[in-house]
């Protein structure tokens, strides 16, 4: 029997394509069918090309049931617990709407858990569904100081924590290894140090491309990191008749130059598909290959003016990340990213990856912004997804401000999609695309976010 099980690298195959009958089935929600088709595919070896395009699509069919596991008669009385008169055809016309994402599963359709909240960005489409209004006086307080003193910065402490969840079998002797996110090398942050952690925690080279603080060992199911660092976001505005660029500040290193990677396609996801390269024709249109700083400004007011936010599965589940969200025009912060990313690519403008956290004073995430670079200004920074939703708020100041600009709520961890975790993970991850929450191994088995629970705390900002 050939291993069926799929690595970390195999995801870099899935444009590779399913042989048609094996994507029928997917299409129509077979799933079982289809990896029963799989595995005996493997086992025939017949088509050694496709061996490692297989494997990971038979992993994302058997995540995509844990992932879409609302049915529909429970999506409906979710809703009509807050809103009575809510009807299948009102269930219907949002799906039509691209406001809600589904999946066949075995013949039934199928939803995110997030689908509730998903619609509660969007009132006027479900009225009487319970969606309070966002507090923005902290962000707008922040940006207001940004623009004051040409910069804003912060000390930042945050404790961040993993558990095997309780189904999962730990005896005294399993091994167990772990990966925590750490704030990584970058041009934000400085004096980065770790205060506190679980026993035994290895902590990666500062400059890795997924720092993160690392375990193996035995019997242990709980780990933490308690760390500290300063982060610094300057001020430009990149509206201005006249650019200035930001002020810089010693302490901090300022990024590599750009690379040929960083105006290169990373597939699957970074692809410069047919459809990409016809809407990269039609929005750089009237603008001069040179003008670098007016194409990343029209992929941002694309992106940012045509996108909504949509919670997404988790991103081994999602295709070509870059053309599916151009065609839906929907997605999460990651998928506005990737997407904006590729379109500056495309355009000729150096574009890269950031992530990690928003650690805000109210509010401590996972998040994923981007960077650009243009000549005499630099490297510069672009969060597409608060963009649109300033945008969908009726905020354009707001918009504009987070191009070219970040606020100092962040902790970088990650500085390239799909990069390997340090050291690498020879086990399927949970994402083996970026990580912002902790990667858990145990014995052999890859814990998916399903197996563990994670913690991020803000223990103090000043």
């Amino acid at each position: 029997m050939a291993d069926c099980e799929a690595t970390n690298e195999d995801f870099r195959h899935l444009d590779d394509g399913l042989p048609a009958d094996i994507a029928r089935l997917k299409d129509a929600g077979e799933l079982e069918r289809a990896v029963a088709l799989i595995e005996a595919e493997l086992d025939a070896g017949t088509r050694p090309e496709l061996a490692a395009c297989l494997r990971a699509e038979r992993a994302r069919m058997l995540r995509t049931p844990l992932d879409f596991c609302v049915t529909r008669t429970r999506a409906l009385a979710q809703v009509r617990e807050e809103c009575p008169e809510f009807s299948e055809a009102d269930l219907d016309r949002l799906i039509d709407a691209g406001r809600v994402d589904w999946r066949l599963v075995e013949g039934e359709q199928r939803f995110l858990p997030s689908f509730l909240d998903a619609l509660r960005k969007y009132p006027e489409e479900v009225p009487g569904l319970a969606c309070p209004a966002p507090s923005r006086a902290d962000r707008l307080g922040v940006i207001a100081e940004m623009r004051e003193n040409g910069a804003a910065e912060r000390r930042i402490r945050l404790r961040a924590s993993i558990a095997a969840g309780t189904d999962v079998q730990v005896g005294p002797e399993t091994r167990v290894r772990c990966w925590l996110p750490v704030p990584a090398a970058c041009p934000q942050i400085c004096d980065a140090r770790v205060i506190d952690a679980t026993p035994d925690a290895q902590i990666a080279e500062a400059d890795a491309q997924q720092r993160t603080a690392y375990w193996d060992v035995r019997g242990r199911r709980e780990f933490f990191v308690d760390y500290e660092y300063t982060v610094r976001a300057p001020y430009v505005d990149l509206w201005a008749e006249r650019l200035v660029p930001a002020p810089t500040d010693e302490r901090f290193a300022p990024a590599p130059a750009p690379t040929v990677a960083d105006v290169s396609e990373r597939r699957p996801h970074i692809a410069f598909t047919p459809y990409l390269r016809g809407l990269a024709s039609r929005i750089f249109e009237g603008f001069a290959a040179s003008d670098q700083l007016g194409r990343a400004r029209a992929a941002y007011d694309w992106v940012t003016n045509n996108v909504d936010y949509r919670f997404q599965p988790a991103y081994l589940l999602l295709d070509g990340i870059a053309d599916g969200c151009a065609k839906s025009l929907r997605g999460d912060c990651g998928v506005f990213a990737i997407t904006f990313i590729t379109l500056c690519r495309l355009g000729g403008v150096p574009a890269r990856w950031q992530s990690g956290l928003y650690a805000a004073p109210s509010d401590v995430g996972p998040h994923d912004w981007a960077m650009f670079h243009v000549d005499g200004l630099g490297w510069l920074w672009a969060d597409c997804s608060f963009g649109s939703g300033a945008r969908r708020e009726g905020d354009e100041e707001r918009r504009r401000f987070y191009f070219g600009n970040l606020d100092p709520w962040r902790m970088v961890a990650n500085s390239e999609f799909m990069a390997p975790l340090a050291p690498a993970c020879d086990v399927l991850r949970n994402d083996p695309f970026d990580n912002q929450v902790g990667e858990m191994i145990v014995g052999e088995r890859g814990l998916t976010s399903h197996d563990f629970t994670w913690k991020i705390e803000l223990v103090s900002m000043r």
